[in-house]
């Protein structure tokens, strides 16, 4: 799942390959601004960047995500989701307003005749979640399956073929008026799937979209949308482990520029792959998917 796992293999590079440098390397401004980069192109691009942290750590023979500080890494993530907020910040409102609406029915006991849409879009969601929780027990079986590289190389090519399909998928017309908790709730499983190295979130939720009939732009926003629980789920979880270990709050300023920028990188993103998903040219990513996970083979079998 792309925003489980974080870019901060950079900042283990640097550290981990640099040794004699390592005294010098806190996190600079020039790193908080890198790894805001990669973060927010690889929370949205559907080429999974838990795939790509597996392959570097296992070629590199590093763990990366313990070099960076935790609380940094929270940030970043944070960042991203801002960027959600910016890109989809109408749906948001009305959905945030559509909730106190429906809580006021429930108070009175009121219903009304026709759902708005709004408050349909918060139950697809809510349905589009629930796959995750079945996950959770299995999350460190599943975060385990990034050492095995055979693995990460096949999903890497699995990723490919999904984002191929949904090229050619018959267009749909489902919105959030028609779409069923049926269909959302099988858009979550391949949410569910993609916690695993190697697939892509966006990817695979878009591409699921397409094939239960949504129309293209509403598949890109219902998995941004629903990526609002997912990613601010994982930073609870991971908030607490963050604020136990020590955090320099003097380097605080320097983080925020690194949040600020993989906002801005990741709104970016989300503006590309709305322009993709529409003109349905996920062709490139697909092509790149099987690269990466062609050349992780190759480099493999050159290793044994």
């Amino acid at each position: 799942m792309t925003g489980i796992y974080s870019p901060s293999v950079v900042y283990c590079v640097l550290r981990e390959k640099i040794p004699q440098v390592r005294s010098v390397i806190p996190l600079t401004l020039f790193s908080s601004v890198l790894l805001g980069v990669i973060q927010g192109v690889t929370e949205f691009l559907p080429v999974s960047s838990s795939g790509h942290l597996a392959i570097a750590e296992h070629l590199l023979n590093i763990s990366g995500a313990s070099e960076v500080p935790p609380f940094f890494d929270v940030l970043l993530h944070l960042g991203t989701l801002f960027a959600v907020f910016i890109a989809y910040w109408a749906d948001i409102r009305d959905m945030i307003l559509e909730f106190f609406h429906g809580v006021g029915d429930l108070v009175h006991g009121t219903t009304p005749s026709r759902v708005p849409p709004a408050r349909r879009m918060i139950l697809l969601i809510i349905a589009g979640t629930l796959p995750l929780f079945a996950v959770l027990p299995a999350k460190d079986a599943i975060e385990g399956l990034g050492d095995n590289m055979y693995f990460v190389a096949f999903a890497l090519l699995a990723t490919g073929c999904l984002l191929f399909a949904s090229d050619r998928v018959r267009r749909g017309r489902k919105t959030e008026k028609s779409a069923t908790m049926l269909d959302a709730l099988l858009v979550g499983v391949g949410q569910a799937v993609a916690t695993c190295p190697g697939i892509s979130r966006s990817g695979t939720t878009i591409t699921a979209g397409c094939f239960v009939g949504f129309e293209r732009k509403f598949a890109v926003r219902y998995s941004f949308l629903m990526s609002i629980p997912a990613i601010l789920g994982a930073n609870i979880l991971s908030l607490k482990d963050a604020l136990e270990a020590q955090v320099l709050w003097e380097e605080v300023p320097v983080y925020l520029v690194g949040v600020a920028v993989s906002a801005m990188v990741g709104y970016l993103c989300i503006r590309l792959i709305k322009l993709v998903a529409d003109k349905g040219k996920f062709g490139f990513f697909a092509y790149y998917c099987w690269l990466a996970g062609i050349v992780t083979l190759a480099l493999i079998f050159t290793q044994t």
